[in-house]
Parts: C-alpha cells; sequence; structure tokens
C-alpha cells in the first residue's frame, strides 16, 4: 500500500474510500475500478519516462549537445590536478555509452595504461587502453566495464618501458542503465573450462524495442560492458575509419562518427529522400555505401536502392535503383509487402530485399536478396554498375532476362533460403579469380511478391515461420569465377530463424552465429560443434545482428 498516497488525490480513488464506508459490495466493485486507475497511472508514468529518455537521446545526437559536453568536460578537468594519484574521473560526458567512465591524468614517466573492473559476483575485466604512443606522459581514455548499480573496484595498471610496474585503485559505483537488458545473460551452454573463447567484445545489434533503443556489448561471460543508446531503429553493423572514428547508424536516417572517448564528432542525415536499412560498408575512400530505400515513389518499392553517404561532406549519391538494373525480374512480381524500416508503412513493394553489401577491392560488390534467396554480383558499383553473376536457385527468375547468369552449382548441396550477413573472404593461398564467401542460411522459403513459387524445388527448405524440425545453417562457398562454379566447402545447422541473423568467423578459427529470433547467440567451432550459448531476453521479435569487435586501436591497446 506505499504507493497509493501517489494516487491520493485521483477521482477514482476518493470515489473508492467513499465506497469502502458505504458498503462491503461496493468497496469490492469500486476496487476493481482502482486497480484499473493505478495501471492507467502506471502505464502513463512509464510513458513519461520513455518520452522523457527518448527527448535526452535525441538531444545528445546533436552537435551542439557535443560540443557543449565538450566545454563543460574542458572546464572540468582544469579544476583538477589530474595526476596519478588525483586522476580526473567522469561519467559518460557525452552521453553515448551509459556505464563507461572518461579518464584523464597525467605521469612523470612515460607509462602504458591497462586496468581491471571487479565488482562482486561477476568476471572481472581486464584491457590495455589505447594510446597514440604505447608508453606516453598523458592518458586520457574511455573506461568501459563498469557493473551498473553495483560498487565496482577499478585497478588502474601503469607499466613503463622496463617492465615496472604501479597500481592505483579507484571506486565507482556503476550508472544504472537508461534501458532494461540484463546484465548478466543466461549461459544456455556454458564454455568448458579452459575452452579459449577469444578477446573482443559481442555488439547486440537490434534487440529492437518500442521504447528506447540501444546497442549493447557483452563479454566472452556474457556480462554487460556497455549500453549505447541510439535514436530509433538500430545499429546494423560497426565501421572504423582511419582518423580514429566508429561509424554506426542511429536510426533509418542517421549515420555518426564517434571517438575514442565517445564523443560523436560527425552526425550526418540521410536527408529526405532516402532511408536505410539492413546494412552498409565503407569504400576505399573513406565513405560509406549503404542499402535503403528511395521515399515518395510511386510504386511504393522499397528497399532495392544503394546510395553514397561522403563521411567528409554528408551528401548522398545513388549508387544503383535495383528496379532498373533487373527491371524485368522486378515487373514479374507481385505489388505486395511491407517495409521492415517503417512500421507504419503499408502495400509497399518488398520485390528484393537486399540485406547485405559487401565491397571488394576492385570495384565490385555482393548483394544478399532475401526475397529472392540469391547472392549478387555487381561490377564497377560507384561509376558503372552492372550485373557479373547471381548464385543461388536460378528457377526463383526462370523466365527473365537475369536468368542465365547464374553460376553453377559444382556438388551435391542444396541452395539458400532467404540468406543473411554473407562476408566475402579473400584468400591468398588460392588463385586468382577464386574467394570464399559465408553466411546465414535461413532455410525458410517465402516471398510476398511470389506468392506462387513452389519453394520446395530447393531441398530440405522449410516453409514455416516456427518449427520444431527445421533449422537454419551456417554455410561457407568457394566460388572460382573462373571456371563459373560454386562449391560448399563447409556446412553445419544452428537453430532455426527465419528471417535475421548473422555469421562471423572469428581471428582464433571459430564462428560466431547470432539466431534471432531465438534470441540465441553462440561460438561454434570449425566442425559446428557449440562450445558456448548466450539468451538474451526479446524486446519484441528478435537480435537483428551479433559481430564481435576486438576494438583494437579504438578503446583498447
Amino acid at each position: 500500500m506505499k504507493s497509493l498516497p501517489l494516487l491520493s488525490n485521483h477521482p477514482r480513488v476518493r470515489r473508492w474510500t467513499a465506497a469502502v464506508v458505504a458498503s462491503a459490495v461496493a468497496s469490492a466493485v469500486a476496487l476493481g475500478v482502482c486497480l484499473a486507475s493505478y495501471d492507467n497511472v502506471d502505464a502513463a508514468i512509464k510513458q513519461n519516462r520513455i518520452e522523457r529518455l527518448n527527448a535526452r537521446i535525441e538531444n545528445v545526437y546533436t552537435a551542439d549537445y557535443q560540443d557543449m559536453a565538450d566545454d563543460k568536460l574542458e572546464q572540468e578537468k582544469s579544476k583538477s590536478s589530474a595526476t596519478e594519484d588525483n586522476m580526473f574521473v567522469t561519467e559518460d560526458p557525452y552521453g553515448t555509452n551509459t556505464t563507461s567512465l572518461y579518464v584523464y591524468f597525467t605521469t612523470d614517466d612515460a607509462v602504458a595504461v591497462s586496468y581491471t573492473v571487479h565488482a562482486d559476483g561477476y568476471t572481472d575485466f581486464t584491457r590495455d587502453t589505447y594510446q597514440e604512443s604505447q608508453y606516453s606522459k598523458t592518458h586520457e581514455f574511455q573506461l568501459l566495464g563498469l557493473i551498473p548499480g553495483e560498487k565496482n573496484t577499478v585497478a588502474i595498471t601503469l607499466t613503463d618501458a622496463d617492465g615496472k610496474s604501479r597500481t592505483h585503485a579507484i571506486e565507482h559505483r556503476g550508472a544504472s542503465l537508461l534501458g532494461n537488458e540484463e546484465v548478466q545473460l543466461e549461459k544456455t551452454v556454458a564454455a568448458d573450462s579452459g575452452e579459449d573463447l577469444g578477446g573482443g567484445l559481442y555488439a547486440i545489434l537490434g534487440n529492437d524495442s518500442d521504447e528506447q533503443d540501444f546497442m549493447f556489448y557483452y563479454d566472452t561471460n556474457g556480462v554487460l560492458r556497455g549500453e549505447i543508446p541510439v535514436l530509433y531503429y538500430r545499429s546494423h553493423r560497426l565501421l572504423f575509419d582511419d582518423d580514429g572514428l566508429m561509424w554506426f547508424s542511429a536510426s533509418t536516417h542517421h549515420m555518426v562518427a564517434m571517438n575514442r572517448l565517445g564523443k560523436l564528432e560527425k552526425i550526418y542525415d540521410l536527408g529526405s529522400d532516402y532511408i536505410l536499412h539492413h546494412d552498409y560498408a565503407m569504400d576505399s575512400n573513406g565513405d560509406i555505401v549503404l542499402l535503403a530505400t528511395e521515399l515518395g515513389r510511386d510504386d511504393n518499392a522499397v528497399q532495392d536502392q544503394v546510395i553514397k553517404l561522403s563521411t567528409s561532406t554528408g551528401s548522398v549519391t545513388r549508387l544503383v535503383d535495383f528496379g532498373e538494373l533487373f527491371a524485368d525480374y522486378k515487373a514479374s512480381t507481385t505489388h505486395a509487402g511491407t517495409d521492415e524500416s517503417d512500421s507504419n508503412a503499408k502495400n509497399r513493394w518488398d520485390w528484393l530485399h537486399c540485406n547485405t553489401i559487401q565491397l571488394l577491392d576492385d570495384g565490385s560488390a555482393l548483394f544478399s536478396a532475401r526475397e529472392t534467396s540469391t547472392i549478387i554480383k555487381v561490377d564497377d558499383l560507384e561509376s558503372d554498375p552492372t550485373l557479373d553473376y547471381m548464385i543461388g536457385e536460378p528457377s526463383v527468375w526462370a523466365g527473365t532476362d537475369e536468368a542465365s547468369s547464374f553460376l553453377t552449382k559444382s556438388g551435391d548441396f542444396s541452395d539458400t533460403g532467404g540468406q543473411h550477413s554473407i562476408t566475402y573472404v579473400a584468400d591468398d593461398s588460392l588463385p586468382d579469380g577464386q574467394y570464399y564467401m559465408y553466411m546465414f542460411d535461413n532455410n525458410f522459403g517465402t516471398s510476398l511478391t511470389r506468392p506462387d513459387f513452389d519453394w520446395s524445388v530447393i531441398d530440405g527448405i522449410s516453409t514455416e515461420l516456427s518449427s520444431d524440425t527445421a533449422n537454419s545453417r551456417y554455410r561457407k562457398y568457394l566460388v572460382n569465377e573462373n571456371a563459373g562454379t560454386y562449391t560448399e566447402v563447409s556446412s553445419f545447422d544452428v537453430p532455426y530463424s527465419p528471417y535475421v541473423s548473422s555469421a562471423q568467423e572469428l581471428d582464433n578459427g571459430q564462428i560466431l552465429i547470432d539466431s534471432g529470433m531465438k534470441g540465441l547467440f553462440g561460438q561454434y567451432n570449425k566442425d559446428g560443434d557449440l562450445l558456448a550459448q548466450f539468451k538474451m531476453t526479446l524486446n519484441s521479435a528478435y537480435i537483428y545482428r551479433v559481430y564481435k569487435y576486438d576494438f583494437s586501436g579504438f578503446y583498447f591497446a
């Protein structure tokens, strides 16, 4: 009953009090009214909190806020001695990583810096900080890994070139989270003792919410080490440029660049003509090529454009309209579908649905087209885009001008169904004209714009959104452009996710798989044995992607 005084002036509560005096029967009836009223007020309070948080994050994603945060930080630093015995430490000055600390201090001798975060009940988190020089007298970095709401002891170790070290300890209660994510993820499969899952942090990309959206960092023990708010929608991957900036999407309209300290150095709006969806990549000039939807089209076609964002000016240009490149196939499809990037959109023509882009060094690009279960190679993407070839089930394109462009399958294996997260892998051991490509094969056959197509032509494919027997797959191909063939060199089953999801080969030879609609991600060895797996509570329908980054040269040395 402690919360009732908050409602004491509510008219329904006053009526309930009078009814209690009048009769027990009336009391029982009015009690239901009171509880309903309480629920309404509680919902209103929650909605108000969400709106205030949304407004706060919208403010964070402005140049004025970032510049103001810079000025405030400099003023506060100037009042501190900022020595190793009295380090200047403050929480998340730029509003971009809730549980992080900004740390600044100087030393009399040149040292390298590392730190260990300890909080009772959680595994320790140890990292070497990035510095422009390995040994320096000035130290400024963003410290990750604090446990929210807990007393954290941070041991900061200074090591000189001779290997002599000294340690300073600071205590800091971790900031409260802005979201409702788990601090410790459930381990559905725990790594065996001594099993090395490698370093790095899992970036959770797209646990979409109706409230406030975030990107999260988790370590290989499933412990939360960072909460990065975004405007809405999701980040799709992280891109690192040569200027020490980390680029990611903060909404369907915004691409931003964050520096090592958490400041948003660049905030670009794509404008009124396009919204991004699903993926982007950085080209050799440091510009960003994005998958996009063109707004305001008469035909309502979506998710069939490729645009380029200049990272120096913020200008946007179109590179490819797949509706023009594949006009014959587009004309063969039914005008139907939705726009996953816009939940309010109706009657959209989602005839291709590109979900991944990979840029190659020769100026060509690979695209994954979910709606056609096809992988597409386009030459001269940024100058004179032309179709080179396709990989997948040719009968999907039967009767169209593009049907003759398929490579020949070499071997006895089924083709993909709605694949995601294709990744190009160059290998110096291969002859020219050959490369590897791996992916998350959803193994799901569907197309709203091809309702009569019989997906059973692909052996073993599922056509069910929910199935206790179906599996998705990790798959890896060897593509031989000289011979015009592709063959499967590796494959294993993973938890079924008909939509979204990702695959990533890690530096230690293991493979990270996100089965997005299951809320599961884990690491496998090359033989497909599951080494460790985590489950995350879904805010809505799925986790879009999970990629692992070591953040070397950014947060860490």
